[in-house]
């Protein structure tokens, strides 16, 4: 059975900075997507960023595109989310899912099918 457990939200400031963690257990990932999500009240569920476990590509939406990394290191079963510049609207819980063999669109909540249980970001203004 595959596990994420994210952590590293948190409170801060608008302009500033987190990393997020996702740690993954249960199998072998080389041929899943890793994807993080966001959000917030009143909100649809939203994409934020993916990659691929083999290879490293990476996809981001236009929302967070030169503010946000992803990366993975394969070796720890870990996924990252480096958010800098955060703005108030960043304002979301943060989930990362995996998907198996995934198809375009790599941002649709229902290609992944596994999720972790979230973590609380705050930007405060």
């Amino acid at each position: 059975q595959v596990q994420l457990v994210e952590t590293g939200g948190g409170l801060v400031q608008a302009g500033g900075s987190l990393r997020l963690s996702c740690a993954a257990s249960g199998r072998t990932f080389s041929s899943y997507t890793m994807g993080w999500f966001r959000q917030a009240p009143g909100k649809e569920r939203e994409f934020v960023a993916a990659i691929t476990w083999t290879g490293g590509n990476t996809y981001y939406a236009d929302s967070v595109k030169g503010r946000f990394t992803i990366s993975r290191d394969t070796a720890k079963n870990t996924v990252y989310l480096q958010m800098n510049s955060l703005k108030p609207e960043d304002t979301a819980v943060y989930t990362c899912a995996a998907a198996w063999r995934i198809t375009a669109p790599i941002s649709s909540p229902p290609k992944y099918r596994y999720w972790g249980q979230g973590t609380q970001v705050t930007v405060s203004s």
